[in-house]
């Protein structure tokens, strides 16, 4: 099973509304899709995909915030299940929303959400005293996923999320 989550931006006349076009996107026939789109942006979250995601809900449970930015920065979107009902969804955000994600990304003061969900996380990464190497690899994982989210909302894209496994 894959331990990573993959982000893929796509211009909005390309996104398919089929599971198999958005499994290609991410498998080994990407590079024929690739071909179509012009362009190439992509993210790669890596295990710690959900803790991530912990990050940007503030301490909360990350799926009660619903339609809000921050809800969908690592797995929001709308969901397109895949044909085998044992492999996850693709989750699909619009250009829109890829833009109002962009938006929240580049105003919010990382230091604020580190503060709000630092008691959660530390545990897991070696408690106080990894501190700054934890806060280190998140602070990193959230350059990453601003300059990703620009870059898709200043070319009007779409983007694509999924866990393959």
């Amino acid at each position: 099973m894959s331990i990573y989550f993959h982000l893929r931006a796509v211009p909005p006349p390309a996104l398919r509304n089929s599971a198999t076009w958005l499994e290609r996107l991410f498998g080994d026939g990407w590079d024929t899709v690739r071909h179509g789109l012009d362009r190439h942006h992509e993210e790669v979250l890596d295990k710690r995909y959900l803790d991530q995601e912990l990050l940007y809900a503030g301490g909360a449970s990350p799926h009660r915030a619903g339609e809000r930015p921050q809800a969908q920065v690592v797995l929001g979107g709308r969901p397109v299940f895949h044909p085998d009902r044992y492999k996850p969804p693709f989750l699909v955000l619009t250009a829109g929303q890829a833009h109002r994600v962009a938006r929240f990304l580049t105003m919010v003061d990382f230091d604020a959400l580190w503060v709000l969900s630092r008691d959660e996380l530390l545990p897991r990464y070696g408690g106080v005293t990894a501190e700054p190497d934890t806060r280190g690899i998140f602070a990193a994982a959230h350059r990453e996923l601003t300059e990703f989210y620009t870059q898709t909302a200043e070319c009007g894209d779409a983007v694509v999320k999924w866990l393959p496994t």
